[in-house]
C-alpha cells in the first residue's frame, strides 16, 4: 500500500513530466481567406520543423470562434492574424501575410522581443 510520501512523489513526478505553459503562434484564419491560403501554400506544412514552430507552436482559431482561453488585447479584424501568446495571453500580433520574405523576419523580431526565443536553442 502506499503512503501519503509515495503518492506525492508519484504527483511530483507527474508534473515535471510535463512542460509549463509554453508560448503559442496563433493563426485567426477563417474561410475563403486567400492570405490564410497563401501562408498555408508557403508556410503551413514547414512551420513546426523550424526552431520557430518548436518553440511556439501553431495553433488554428476561427475570427468566429475565438476561443474564451485567449486572452487578446483588442478584437481580431483581420485574416490571417498571427497572436503570439504565452500561457493564453497576447503578447504581440503580426497581422495579415505580408509572403515568406516579411513573414519570416517579422515573426522572429516578435519572438526575439517578447519571449525569451532564441533560434540557436538558447531559449526555451
Amino acid at each position: 500500500m502506499l503512503t501519503l510520501k509515495s503518492y506525492l512523489g508519484v504527483i511530483t513526478a507527474l508534473l515535471l513530466a510535463f512542460p509549463a505553459a509554453a508560448v503559442e503562434l496563433v493563426m485567426v484564419e477563417q474561410d475563403g481567406c486567400v492570405y490564410c491560403e497563401q501562408w498555408n501554400e508557403d508556410i503551413g506544412g514547414i512551420y513546426s520543423k523550424t526552431s520557430e514552430g518548436k518553440f511556439a507552436p501553431l495553433r488554428r482559431v476561427d475570427i468566429f470562434a475565438i476561443p474564451e482561453d485567449l486572452s487578446i488585447a483588442r478584437r481580431v479584424t483581420f485574416t490571417p492574424t498571427f497572436l503570439i501568446v504565452d500561457d493564453g495571453k497576447e503578447l504581440a500580433r503580426l497581422e495579415g501575410y505580408p509572403g515568406p520574405d516579411f513573414f519570416w523576419p517579422l515573426l522572429d523580431k516578435l519572438l526575439k522581443s517578447k519571449t525569451n526565443y532564441d533560434p540557436s536553442g538558447g531559449g526555451s
